[in-house]
């Protein structure tokens, strides 16, 4: 009897333990969400201080993401040999510096400092991203995975869905009541990234003082000399369903400022589209709330071919339309987005045990999409105009169908 009450007590503490880890874990997820959707304001900002092509501009996004690609993998190693906590809290400190020299770029306004300052911070988000999702993966039944992971992405949106309203009062709002002049615009981002920064020092300091549960990183080895890898179809598949999802997503929120208040002919200033904006976000958020909840009783391939099938139908809607209709359409999109990422990562590492941390390191060089699929993006609008160019995102969602159709009752 007393062995019976020990062990329940264990799986009790068990349970507490997780969930408090899976609390903190969303936190994480929150900021790195808030950070990326920053870039949707900086988009249209620097363009118009640096006077840029949309392709130009696009660059934000190359840098930011481009890290995902160069950094996962040392990233892995890195996570490997300190560990999944002291991990967070690297990519965090990482994360802060970047933040502090975007804010310090502001004193010599030349496009290419703030690049270079975006990739430091995206490094520090891809330290996070390799050690939290897999980490979320393991804090509960495999079964659960999914819906695990939408629940956290689901934070994740909140903070995409807040970023642009941030944006919007501490950048667009307070660089149209200057002057106009190119320095009073670059200003215009200095405060918003040194309250970015210090929130991300308090994280940092937070997680160096918490104790999160162990996991065994004995077979965690991040790299792709693996022969496995290349014999692992799903797992390749779902890279390139990454590579088109976070693509797609991240040049149509790259966009929408520019879309909604120079295409559609509403009326809008730069800073009152940025509130739109948080619908495609806010989308995402309820989506994914709603996905963890359906998730448990249905099939998570099904659930993302469909989701697959209404972006590509109100893309085509907001192509073919204009005004209301066309602005609503698209900012839809972010519902059907809503449990893409975390499904697509979920399904694409099933079956693979031990193995799970090298493929998770496969998928987070797949985000390397958010880089190229915009800076693309930004070429065709360039060339053919905003509303053209939305047929790009259509060919990324068509190969996410086929993704889910092909991963259905494995």
């Amino acid at each position: 009897m007393s062995e019976f009450a020990s062990s329940a007590n264990k799986e009790a503490d068990s349970v507490s333990g997780n969930g408090f880890a899976m609390g903190m874990l969303t936190l994480l997820f929150f900021m790195w969400g808030f950070i990326t959707c920053m870039n949707d304001i900086l988009i249209p900002h620097l363009k118009s201080v640096f006077s840029l092509s949309f392709s130009q501009a696009m660059l934000v996004q190359f840098c930011f993401f481009g890290a995902y690609f160069l950094v996962s993998l040392p990233a892995g190693r890195l996570v490997k040999a300190i560990g999944y906590q002291r991990g967070i809290v690297s990519g965090l400190l990482v994360a802060a510096l970047g933040c502090f020299l975007f804010a310090s770029a502001t004193e010599f306004p030349v496009f290419a400092l703030f690049l270079m300052a975006l990739f430091v911070l995206a490094s520090g988000i891809t330290i996070l991203q390799v050690a939290a999702n897999p980490f979320v993966t393991e804090l509960g039944h495999p079964a659960k995975a999914s819906s695990r992971l939408n629940l956290t992405q689901a934070f994740n949106s909140l903070g995409t869905t807040l970023a642009p309203i941030f944006g919007a009062v501490l950048i667009l709002s307070v660089a149209a009541q200057e002057s106009g002049t190119q320095i009073s615009g670059v200003y215009a981002v200095r405060l918003p990234y040194i309250i970015l920064g210090s929130v991300l020092i308090g994280l940092a300091l937070t997680f160096s003082c918490i104790k999160l549960p162990a996991i065994d990183l004995s077979s965690h080895e991040p790299t792709l000399g693996k022969r496995w890898l290349w014999k692992e179809p799903r797992l390749l598949l779902g890279a390139f369903a990454i590579f088109t999802y976070v693509g797609a997503e991240v040049s149509i929120g790259s966009v929408l400022v520019n879309y909604i208040a120079d295409d559609l002919g509403m009326g809008f200033s730069e800073s009152e589209a940025a509130w739109y904006v948080s619908f495609y976000w806010g989308g995402a958020m309820v989506g994914r709330f709603i996905g963890s909840y359906l998730m448990r009783s249905l099939d998570p391939a099904r659930l993302l071919a469909i989701s697959g099938l209404g972006a590509i139908a109100l893309l085509l809607s907001t192509m073919m339309t204009h005004g209301a209709l066309a602005m609503w359409s698209v900012l839809l999109v972010g519902l059907c987005n809503s449990i893409m990422f975390p499904t697509i990562f979920s399904l694409a590492l099933e079956g693979l045990g031990s193995r799970k941390s090298q493929g998770s390191g496969v998928l987070c060089l797949a985000i390397v999409g958010g880089a190229v699929v915009p800076l693309a993006h930004g070429g065709l609008a360039d060339i053919a105009g905003l509303s053209l160019a939305f047929i790009l995102p259509v060919m990324c969602y068509l190969y996410i169908v086929f993704f889910g159709f092909q991963s259905r009752g494995r």
